[in-house]
């Protein structure tokens, strides 16, 4: 990590970082690991070679079973949720293909960044099974009707498609990334953390129960001494 920031790479370029089960236990334990940096201030989530991730391993896929498939996107779950409960934000930078699980996964980071030329895909229905576990964060970003067409159809989008279907905040390469996380470093790292607590909130509690909360985050601010007075 360096200047509050931390980078985790998809390292399995030769496989277009394909998820097979070590690796997702090995990135569930990275982003575990990060929860309890007090230092951390933004994390980058980004993928080696030519794509950020081509989805499950199909080997390991191929091999499941009734019985231990269900563990298997468990742990696709387990790094989406290590991902969503970080205090810090986690951009995601994506480049190549963004399919299946690393689509999941993606999903579960709290900014998506794609380069020019980016394809987006959940292509699992071919397969003969559905999407699943943070699919289901699909229709928050871009619409019911739009999730829908994205894992029904199995076809493809670019990147275009996907900035305006709500899929990426921004189209743009490294410069774009390091422009986010400069903007994120700017912000004060302890409300920071309280508006992603509130960002997911805002995802899943009624909005009486987020209204009452966002009180109190904000008076604990004042408690913290956090607020800057400005000018």
């Amino acid at each position: 990590m360096d200047g509050g920031v931390a980078r985790v790479l998809l390292a399995r370029a030769e496989k277009a970082n394909a998820l097979d089960s070590p690796h997702l236990e090995e990135l569930s334990r990275a982003f575990r690991e990060l929860k309890g940096r007090e230092d951390l201030h933004v994390a980058v989530l980004a993928g080696a070679g030519k794509a950020f991730c081509g989805g499950a391993d199909v080997r390991e896929l191929g091999s499941l079973s009734e019985s231990n498939a269900g563990a298997f996107v468990a742990r696709i779950h387990a790094v989406c949720e290590a991902i969503r409960a970080l205090p810090a934000p986690v951009v995601a930078q994506l480049h190549g293909a963004v399919i299946g699980a690393g689509l999941e996964i993606a999903a579960a980071c709290d900014l998506r960044i794609a380069a020019p030329g980016t394809k987006f895909a959940m292509p699992e229905v071919r397969l003969g099974i559905p999407s699943v576990v943070e699919a289901a964060l699909l229709p928050r970003l871009m619409g019911a009707g739009r999730a829908a067409w994205l894992v029904m159809t199995a076809e493809a989008i670019d990147a275009q498609r996907a900035f305006d279907w709500g899929l990426v905040e921004e189209v743009g390469g490294e410069e774009a990334v390091e422009r986010t996380v400069k903007t994120l470093l700017g912000a004060e790292r302890g409300a920071l953390r309280a508006q992603k607590a509130l960002c997911r909130l805002w995802e899943e509690a009624p909005l009486s129960v987020s209204i009452a909360r966002s009180i109190d985050l904000f008076a604990e601010s004042y408690g913290q001494a956090r607020f800057r007075k400005p000018g």
